[in-house]
């Protein structure tokens, strides 16, 4: 499984803080603490408040390289924004996201193209959210048809199914699993991905919810997830479901052996 750690974002209030007051000690730290918990990856977001996030994102970019070579993950809505990161970035980064409408695709793909990034790919367009798994295929493919229109290898393409909050959207969940499997079904090299924090948004117990549904979504063939690498008892959980499936070699230690360092 590739982790990306969700924690470099804006709207939370310690990053927020360290953003406007420029303390690159505290965005350092929170990089260094989740890759030491296991992310393979950081995620990067400026945060809904930023009010100059064309030149808060490759601070962000510039001040995370001087203590990690890791894959950064780019996150904005705005590819003005998203180009300013990857002008600041040293080494390899996945765009996130762009959804599947037409004119979005058409700036977001070649940008990938361009520099030679990894994209995600969310299943919503304008027309709004999935009700069914039929529909979330059906804009997958239609992401997939752009990314190789546009010259983008599939290998380089992850597909989000857009995790709903289980409090409002229960009776989707099952459809959300279906989709990842069968998203394989399109292309076999495309790899999937979900921002695992929104299956619990709302919800009480946040962390046994986000902890249960990545267990089931690495069964149904989840490669990646956004996540918190900090919750022990949910990267234990990961470790311990790819271990029943096989991924791993078991012995008695095995969350001691397989806890990335």
């Amino acid at each position: 499984m590739f982790i990306i750690g969700e924690l470099i974002n804006g709207m939370y209030a310690n990053i927020r803080e360290a953003i406007k007051e420029r303390d690159k000690k505290e965005i350092q730290k929170c990089a260094l603490d989740q890759i030491a918990c296991g992310a393979d990856a950081l995620d990067v977001n400026c945060g809904p408040l930023s009010k100059k996030p064309r030149e808060d994102m490759p601070w962000l970019v510039e001040t995370i390289q001087e203590v990690t070579d890791k894959i950064l993950c780019l996150d904005s809505s705005n590819a003005g924004v998203i180009e300013e990161g990857l002008k600041a970035a040293k080494n390899g980064v996945i765009i996130n996201s762009t959804t599947a409408d037409k004119e979005k695709l058409d700036i977001t793909v070649p940008l990938a193209v361009q520099y030679k990034t990894w994209l995600i790919g969310i299943t919503i367009d304008k027309g709004g959210i999935p009700q069914n798994k039929d529909r979330r295929l059906e804009m997958a493919a239609a992401i997939v048809a752009d990314c190789q229109e546009k010259g983008l290898p599939e290998e380089r393409l992850y597909l989000d199914p857009i995790v709903l909050p289980v409090n409002v959207a229960q009776a989707q969940m099952k459809d959300i699993l279906d989709s990842i499997a069968e998203f394989k079904l399109i292309s076999p090299g495309i790899r999937t991905t979900v921002g695992l924090s929104n299956v619990s948004q709302g919800s009480r117990q946040r962390n046994l919810i986000n902890r249960t549904f990545l267990t089931m979504a690495v069964a149904y063939g989840l490669d990646s997830a956004i996540l918190d690498p900090k919750d022990s008892a949910l990267m234990d959980a990961l470790i311990t479901a790819e271990l029943i499936l096989n991924k791993n070699i078991y012995c008695d230690s095995y969350l001691d052996a397989y806890r990335k360092k």
